[in-house]
């Protein structure tokens, strides 16, 4: 049965849009009035690399058995849908339009799977050692979450690398490393058998008889989704330096053995909120995927590109490892220079590139 979903962002979000179209399924996209257009008039097109090909193949909307269209947050109508996709970054929730659109989302108790890597504050407030800690500060705006029940909102571990090509339209992208989709389960099994039917779906994809990289993969755990954070505060947020950004397998290789022990540090903190040594990715996995990720990581292109504000899981897990009475001074100091630099654009007046 074709499903019909909502993703809230065009950019990252038209990775999994498509995965979804190819399996047959319906998808709105909710992004400006000039991208919608955009879309609405040419499709989508995400290129991706299958297994054992030299190139990445370029797969377009239009040629999917499902049907895509695009609006702005102002013209959804939320009767339509099964499921609501969290493809934004965590910033663009302040928008007013959007967070409108929130608060009809969160009334309407449509369950909301986040592909961000910032993970929504209902989401935390079901793993029991968070639940009452502080953590608001890591967010832009803490109150566009509070009217979500924390059970409806799911996490997707947003482990595949895609980016927009600069040089190319708003509907086009570059997927750099095709992973997969890791998503926690919700609270309700309806919603779960919902996550499982589309995660089969996916499974069944063939291209020209071949397996299509990036499947949704769903855990019962909650745990799952928080492997990504030994990453992030290894690679990516470590691409912000006081110069220029570095590329993530700089930020990584340039000193192994530091890296090795931010990721591990990070590790065990998720370990304390309750994860699996079996929810979580060795390190030399991830060293050696970081070595073909030579681009910065999309948060140091914000900074650098003049964000005021981007999607802040380095403060989160600073926040975390304090009020757990584990600091780490490696973490500390990578939120202090992401403060930094965020704070020089703010100074300078940045207008950002949200």
């Amino acid at each position: 049965m074709a499903r019909n979903i909502l993703i809230l962002g065009a950019s990252y979000g038209s990775l999994l849009a498509t995965k979804l179209l190819m399996a047959g399924h319906n998808v709105t996209l909710v992004c400006r009035k000039k991208t919608a257009e955009l879309i609405n008039r040419d499709g989508t097109e995400v290129r991706i690399k299958l297994r054992d090909e030299p190139t990445h193949r370029s797969i377009f909307s239009r040629d999917l058995p499902g049907t895509l269209d695009a609006t702005p947050p102002a013209d959804v109508d939320l009767s339509r849908y099964d499921l609501v996709g969290l493809a934004m970054q965590e910033p663009q929730y302040t928008n007013h339009t959007i967070r409108v659109l929130m608060i009809k989302i969160a009334e309407a108790k449509l369950p909301c799977l986040s592909i961000m890597n910032m993970p929504p504050l209902p989401y935390l407030k079901r793993i029991p050692a968070l639940a009452d800690m502080d953590l608001e500060e890591a967010y832009t705006n803490a109150q566009v979450w509070e009217r979500f029940k924390p059970g409806l909102v799911s996490l997707c571990s947003p482990d595949p690398q895609a980016f927009r090509p600069p040089d190319e339209a708003a509907n086009v992208l570059h997927v750099g490393l095709p992973t997969n989709f890791k998503a926690a389960a919700f609270a309700d099994q309806a919603h779960n058998q919902l996550l499982r039917e589309l995660e089969a779906d996916i499974d069944a994809v063939k291209l020209d008889g071949q397996d299509v990289p990036v499947k949704l993969k769903v855990f019962d755990s909650l745990f799952v989704p928080l492997a990504k954070w030994s990453m992030l505060l290894t690679g990516n947020y470590r691409c912000i330096t006081l110069q220029e950004p570095q590329s993530i397998r700089d930020a990584v290789h340039a000193d192994l053995k530091r890296s090795q022990s931010i990721y591990e540090h990070v590790d065990a903190i998720a370990r304390r909120l309750g994860a699996d040594p079996e929810d979580q990715v060795p390190f030399a996995k991830y060293a050696k995927a970081a070595e073909s990720l030579l681009k910065p990581s999309s948060a140091a292109r914000a900074v650098a590109g003049g964000a005021p504000f981007i999607e802040r899981v380095d403060l989160l897990v600073k926040l975390i490892s304090h009020q757990l009475g584990a600091p780490n001074a490696e973490i500390d100091r990578t939120v202090q220079i992401v403060d930094q630099k965020l704070n020089e654009k703010i100074v300078e007046g940045g207008s950002g590139a949200m």
